[in-house]
């Protein structure tokens, strides 16, 4: 039946126990209060204890958001699956491990504070300017929360951190102590990603492509010399750059092997315009012939090529532009100008002198710090770095021992690997961050690392844990001043979640110690790790995943989980993505405005994961429809049973065999898809066994079996199917299913619960059989009688004297003919006399158009008037035109040659005589 379609849910009997309409506003605050208050999702310690079977367990890596901006409908969605699967499995399992993060360490929340207190952090000392974040983002954490539990997200909220608190800052220091040791880790300058914006270092994966249209320069050099030794005075060649800025930081030239035009340059010199310095003509397999001229001008840095050729030529060291983005003394007359002024000063003199032989527009990629979008510089700076590259295979190779859902996504993570350049930069110039606990000596340079017993420390306002340089016995020791990659911290989630940490062993000799310190890495919580999922976006697989396998993998020597979740993102009606400067972004709480979070619940269950999708306001109306069809529904079966639940019959009738027997199927089908993350399709089958089979079909059944006086094989049924369907519903629709179990007092018939819906055992099938086909068509004929009666203007209880059923509907008969009050049922396997006949021709105007032209009005007519006949594939019309296949589609018609009105259904014939 018709989801719109009448019902016997949608007026139940005023008489009933379950008064009153369903009210979201008032019911879902309520519930998110109680939820929290009474802790109903804290994670169950007592399973913690020895000998525990770890197999019921269920841990979730989630991700910490920042909280520097609002909640935007990908939050909610992305929180929301998560819920799913938390919800699920604490239901299906013994307890769910579900913590709640905060990322309020890093860029984001330093700028944040900036903003929010009117202050610059070079004003303060760090620790100092750390205490202000901390504050700030607590006003806002304390926000996101409730708007998290406004969406009845089911966390444990015992069991949150933050990526600054001291104890996930001795994790992030613990961590840098172990990959140091183990010779993972190093410092060293030399080329690094910078963004000039933010003024510090950032890793590869922090960049992002963005297309922009700029100049392609064409400029002149003067060849000193060519590979002979001599040039003529006025020699040139030329140069195509979009960066003239960089002729100051030239150092050489480069030919391609194969750019036999230009071979005799090589092993020459070339003077650079403007600059005057000569630099040496080299031939290099990496010069792009198709790109300019062909020649290419290395400079110190420009981009990826030019870091290579610097270090496989050994090149000079000329560096032109500062951290700020400012033009260095290297440039000249052009010094103290930021990058974009020197450009357009340097293309005016370069003109002026004759050297600009044409600028002309170009569209080109650049790479930009995606936190600030501003494009980045490569400057030599000391840093530090997590060795990657050495091992991407090994990476590899871990990326295939998790289950990634969808399993499509797992090329993502293997192509980032793949097109690794860089090893991990870790170390940031910015105050808000976790301190890098190493003092260097001033005389031998020698690094000192802070003790793991004193961790968390800040060099900068701590003692170093030496008087002297063990080295060279030097006193004179100076604090690190960078800070940790916020995603060094934000990596190591699954063991701040785990309680890693290092212990100390009383007995153990401190001079086995690598480092001198007597113990051992252990977890306060080794029954979470590794985790049984890591959910998060599509759109941080090569940030937040990737470095999360790595530190977890060198930590521990296995993977930090065993599947891994990969939603989409959201966009708008358009299917475009919501930003600010579109004007398309719809705020969570502007929907839940105007639906109920259990209806936003459902529309974040309607796409396959990894998908991204549209917001429609379609479906959050379906949801609602919904909410309300359970509501009239569960009024329904209130009124129709008794207050104790009946006990199982010694004999059940046919159709309440065979409505649990569909259920138990739906159960096992629903709860797989819950296992494999199928969360759109376990909504859809649920929905539409709920709706259709139940609602529409067996309650107007059950209703009239029931109207003369209690049924037990019907009560039974009833309360069984009900009660299965709000666990069923729980995952997805968390508040109305906790108020209905509540209100009906179900809680009583479990044990071992806390009276909530969500701590109840998940559903299992009770091993009930029937006929499903013969049950199946018999639920066809009840909608196709009650189609009838409706179409003909009958009420639902009129009767009919005489029904055929042409199909298999053996043992359900008589609930057909007391379902829909026949007189007189008779039912034949044969199918009936029923002939096909074409009722008309519908043409391809697209096809048939161009084809026929002017003769299109004379095969119209002679369709209408039937003159007309089908030869094969072929339609022959007037005995003149044949329209081939793809011209034309034939509507046909069943027609019954006996007494009554006859109905199809999917499986089979219905006379009503």
């Amino acid at each position: 039946m018709s989801d719109t379609q009448d019902s016997p849910t949608e007026e139940p009997p005023a008489d009933e126990q379950l008064t009153g309409e369903y009210d979201p506003a008032d019911i879902e605050p309520k519930w998110q209060a109680h939820w929290v208050a009474e802790d109903t999702y804290a994670y169950d310690a007592s399973d913690d204890e020895p000998g525990a079977d770890a197999d019921t367990r269920f841990s979730i890596d989630t991700p910490p958001p920042t909280v520097s901006g609002n909640l935007h409908m990908g939050h909610l969605y992305q929180f929301t699956l998560q819920d799913f699967v938390a919800r699920y499995h604490r239901m299906a399992d013994d307890s769910v491990y579900f913590p709640f993060g905060y990322d309020d360490n890093g860029i984001a929340s330093e700028r944040l504070t900036e903003r929010e207190l009117d202050i610059r952090h070079q004003d303060y000392e760090r620790r100092e300017f750390q205490k202000k974040c901390r504050e700030v983002c607590a006003t806002y954490e304390e926000e996101f929360t409730e708007d998290v539990q406004s969406l009845a997200i089911s966390v444990d909220w015992s069991n949150t951190y933050k990526t600054i608190a001291p104890e996930v800052q001795r994790v992030s220091q613990l961590s840098f102590l172990d990959l140091y040791e183990q010779g993972r880790e190093y410092r060293q300058r030399a080329p690094t990603i910078w963004c000039p914006d933010c003024e510090t270092a950032i890793s590869q994966v922090e960049q992002e492509d963005e297309d922009k249209s700029t100049k392609f320069n064409d400029i002149a050099f003067d060849l000193v010399e060519d590979s002979s030794g001599e040039a003529d005075d006025d020699a040139t060649f030329t140069i195509s750059t979009t960066r003239p800025e960089l002729l100051p930081a030239c150092v050489s030239v480069f030919v391609h092997p194969d750019d036999d035009a230009n071979q005799h340059l090589v092993g020459g010199t070339a003077r650079v315009p403007l600059f005057g310095q000569e630099v040496p003509i080299i031939a290099d397999e990496r010069v792009d012939m198709e790109t300019g001229s062909g020649l290419v001008m290395c400079c110190t840095f420009g981009d990826q090529n030019d870091i290579e050729w610097y270090q496989a030529h050994d090149l000079d060291l000329r560096l032109a532009i500062d951290e700020s983005a400012t033009m260095t003394d290297v440039a000249g007359d052009y010094q103290g100008m930021h990058t974009t002024e020197a450009r357009e000063a340097i293309i005016d003199d370069l003109d002026a002198e004759g050297y600009l032989l044409e600028s002309r527009d170009h569209d080109h990629t650049v790479q930009v710090h995606e936190r600030c979008g501003i494009e980045v510089e490569y400057l030599v700076t000391e840093q530090w770095y997590i060795k990657m590259l050495d091992k991407k295979d090994e990476y590899l190779d871990a990326g295939r021992e998790m289950e990634w859902f969808p399993e499509k996504m797992l090329s993502r993570y293997q192509h980032w690997i793949e097109g690794l350049e860089w090893d991990w930069c870790i170390s940031r110039q910015r105050d808000s961050g976790i301190p890098i606990p190493v003092w260097y000596c001033d005389d031998c340079g020698e690094p000192i690392m802070a003790e793991k017993a004193d961790l968390p420390v800040d060099p900068l306002s701590d003692e170093p844990p030496v008087s002297s340089c063990p080295e060279c016995g030097h006193d004179d020791l100076t604090p690190e001043e960078d800070v940790f990659d916020t995603w060094a911290t934000s990596s190591l989630t699954p063991l701040v979640n785990a309680g890693w940490d290092w212990h100390t062993d009383e007995s153990a000799d401190a001079a086995d110690s690598a480092d001198g310190e007597g113990g051992e890495f252990r977890m306060d919580n080794p029954e979470l790790y590794p985790f049984d999922l890591r959910p998060q976006g599509h759109d941080i697989i090569s940030f937040w995943l990737f470095h999360t396998v790595v530190k977890c993998y060198e930590h521990t020597d296995e993977v930090p989980f065993e599947n891994v979740m990969i939603n989409g993102m959201v966009l708008d009606e358009n299917r475009e993505a919501m930003s600010k400067s579109k004007g398309n972004v719809i705020p969570p709480s502007e929907v839940l405005e105007n639906f109920p979070v259990d209806a936003a619940r459902y529309w974040a269950a309607g796409t396959s994961i990894g998908d991204d999708f549209p917001y429609k306001e379609g479906d959050l109306e379906a949801g609602e429809r919904l909410l309300q069809k359970l509501w009239n529904a569960s009024r329904l079966v209130d009124q129709l049973t008794p207050a104790q639940r009946p006990t199982e019959p010694d004999e059940l009738s046919s159709v309440d065999r065979w409505l649990l027997a569909e259920l138990d199927a739906t159960v096992e089908s629903v709860t797989a898809k819950f296992e494999d993350y199928a969360f759109s399709k376990a909504r859809n089958e649920l929905r539409s066994f709920f709706w259709n089979s139940f609602c529409d079909d067996y309650l107007e059944i059950a209703k009239q079996r029931l109207s003369d006086g209690g049924d037990r094989s019907t009560e039974f049924t009833l309360l069984t199917a009900h009660r299965t369907f709000l666990k069923l519903f729980a995952p997805f629709l968390p508040h109305i299913t906790e108020e209905l179990w509540d209100r009906l007092d179900y809680a009583a018939g479990e044990s071992g619960t806390d009276g909530s819906v969500h701590t109840t055992d998940w559903p299992v099938a009770g091993g009930y059989e029937a006929d499903l086909a013969a049950g199946e068509t018999a639920m066809e004929v009840v909608s196709a009688l009650r189609r009838h009666k409706t179409e003909n203007g009958l009420p639902l209880n009129a009767d009919l004297d005489h029904v055929e059923v042409y199909g298999y509907i053996s043992g359900f008969e008589d609930a057909v003919a007391e379902a829909m009050h026949v007189e007189t049922l008779d039912v034949y396997e044969d199918a009936p006399d029923i002939s096909t006949e074409v009722s008309g021709i519908d043409l391809d105007y697209s096809i048939v158009g161009p084809e026929f032209g002017s003769d299109v009005g004379a095969i119209d007519a002679g369709i209408e008037s039937g003159d007309y006949e089908i030869d094969g594939e072929t339609l022959v019309v007037a005995d003149e035109f044949e329209l081939g296949a793809d011209c034309f589609e034939i509507e046909e018609s069943r027609i019954y040659s006996g007494d009554g009105e006859m109905t199809e259904t999917e499986s089979a014939v219905v006379v009503v005589r």
